[in-house]
């Protein structure tokens, strides 16, 4: 009898043992089973109205831009054409000046003691012409008499053309000092403004040494460069508006010139504007930064370039498509930075749905859902 207890005992034991064993992996399978359906349960993300928005079509002007600094075409160098001692310069940085006006004056005993010596040699080269041409004249006619050999003649005609040489060549050594003269003189290049004096009085000069430069601030020039698939559209006398450091409002200017050649490294155009500034309200000098609007007449499908995602070079948007998020990959075209839009040129259509700007943590197939009216997004707080 013991022994039928102890037996039935253990069998009893093994029944609870296997029992509790079925009750564990029962409660492990239901949890197991529960876990997708809380998964499912999981809250959709709640966007207000203006966060969700449609591409719509409009026109994108092309807005080019360049800087770079105000320069003044008309500028001229004074420079020494002789050497010799700066006696006096009459004119300061900031003065104005006239074209042909007397800027200072040099030392030019040299040049003009020189101009004395050529003259005196023209008038030499000059007395052996006439006596060559009087000597020639009187040759052929005892040439013509057969007084004289037709050897003795032709002697006499080259000494004269000798003479001529000799005279020419005194002439032109005279003119050359004389022009040495003139342009010593130191005078205007142009009418403007003294914008820098580089030498003082007693000062040495050598030739082509800078002495003054005048500026002419009558009309300034902007240069830049545009992409050269940028320039359909682009005419000279077309306005630019430019905005010059340091001053609140943009001042008015016009193409002037378009490089009819494109760099051959850039593949970029060089282009220049020109402003009128007759009234000298601006100085050379400060940058400036040129803008031209192109009018656009295309019909573009346009986003708001906060909706756009760049990562690893490639261009996505976050749509809602029934009722879930996806994620798009776009191809975008022109860009209007001021206004913050950006052409769409494939991956959507006029009904897409597109999230307006950038959230963290989305996940494609979270469910979604616009509401009517300002609501918390779930997942971003």
């Amino acid at each position: 009898m013991p022994s039928r207890r102890v037996h039935m005992a253990w069998g009893l034991g093994l029944a609870a043992a296997a029992a509790l064993a079925a009750s564990v992996s029962m409660s492990t399978v239901g949890r197991n089973a529960a876990s997708p359906a809380r998964a499912g349960d999981e809250p959709p993300l709640e966007f207000r109205a203006d966060e969700v928005v449609r591409p719509v079509a409009g026109s994108l002007p092309l807005d080019l831009r360049f800087s770079g600094p105000l320069v003044a075409p008309r500028t001229a160098t004074v420079r020494a054409k002789a050497a010799g001692t700066l006696l006096s310069l009459a004119v300061e940085e900031g003065q104005r000046v006239r074209a042909g006006q007397r800027l200072g004056r040099l030392d030019l005993e040299g040049l003009e003691s020189r101009v004395a010596e050529r003259r005196a040699l023209l008038a030499q080269a000059q007395a052996q012409l006439r006596q060559a041409e009087r000597t020639h004249a009187s040759d052929r006619q005892l040439a013509e008499q057969r007084f004289i050999s037709a050897n003795a003649l032709e002697a006499s005609r080259s000494a004269l053309a000798s003479a001529q040489a000799q005279w020419q060549a005194a002439a032109a050594q005279l003119d050359a000092s004389s022009l040495g003269v003139r342009e010593a003189v130191l005078l205007a290049p142009i009418s403007g403004i003294v914008a820098k004096r580089r030498v003082v009085a007693g000062e040495k000069l050598a030739p082509e040494q800078e002495l003054l430069t005048v500026v002419d601030l009558g009309e300034l020039e902007l240069a830049g460069q545009l992409p050269a698939h940028r320039l359909d559209g682009l005419v000279p006398g077309q306005a630019v508006e430019v905005q010059v450091e340091g001053r609140a409002a943009p001042v008015a200017g016009r193409l002037a010139r378009i490089a009819p050649v494109a760099d051959a490294g850039t593949r970029a155009v060089g282009v220049v504007v020109a402003i009128d500034n007759r009234d000298e309200r601006l100085r050379a000098g400060p940058y400036a930064v040129a803008r031209m609007r192109l009018p656009d007449p295309v019909q573009r499908l346009l986003l708001p370039q906060s909706a756009i995602v760049g990562e690893a070079g490639q261009e996505t948007v976050w749509l809602v498509e029934g009722g879930v998020l996806l994620r798009r990959a776009v191809t975008t075209g022109r860009r209007d930075d001021e206004g913050g839009r950006v052409e769409v040129l494939g991956g959507l259509t006029p009904q897409s749905q597109v999230l307006a700007m950038k959230f963290d943590r989305l996940r494609e197939g979270r469910r979604v859902l616009v509401a009517a009216g300002p609501a918390e997004v779930a997942a971003l707080r």
